[in-house]
């Protein structure tokens, strides 16, 4: 009787411990490190994290750095190459509609000061990005990376 009470037992845990560990896990977020400001590549990767990733309910950030601080300086207006190219849309424009939909683009705090840019140079709604920032979004819990 002890034996299957204890089989028992251990079946019931395993039936319930995935399902109790699902329902403590929040949305996965997507944490996109955007390093160029070739554009084809950048509009393909704004593209994926908002229509792909914040449109399907994931907490997504795009961290701007290395020479993709210069993807949203409102002085510097560029066209979208490829298939993500809509007739006047700009990276700007797709930045701007991307947090618009609530997701958040971080701009490196020392790309900028490499570049000579500052947050006044930026499109409205671009944060900078200090470490403490940057390491809440990149070391969440679900948080997955992709890079460009």
């Amino acid at each position: 009787m002890r034996m299957l009470l204890t089989k028992l037992m251990l079946a019931l845990s395993l039936l319930i411990a995935p399902a109790m560990a699902a329902a403590d896990d929040g949305p996965r977020g997507l944490f996109v490190n955007l390093t160029t400001d070739d554009t084809w590549s950048a509009g393909k990767a704004i593209m994926f994290a908002h229509q792909k990733s914040l449109k399907n309910g994931h907490p997504t950030a795009i961290w701007l750095n290395v020479r993709a601080v210069y993807l949203a300086d409102k002085k510097r207006a560029s066209h979208v190459h490829g298939m993500m190219a809509d007739a006047g849309t700009s990276i700007q424009d797709m930045l701007t509609a991307f947090m618009a939909d609530g997701g958040t683009v971080i701009m490196c705090s020392a790309c900028s000061a490499a570049a000579g840019l500052t947050k006044a140079d930026y499109i409205d709604g671009v944060v900078m990005g200090e470490w403490p920032l940057v390491e809440g979004w990149l070391f969440r819990d679900g948080m997955q990376t992709l890079s460009w």
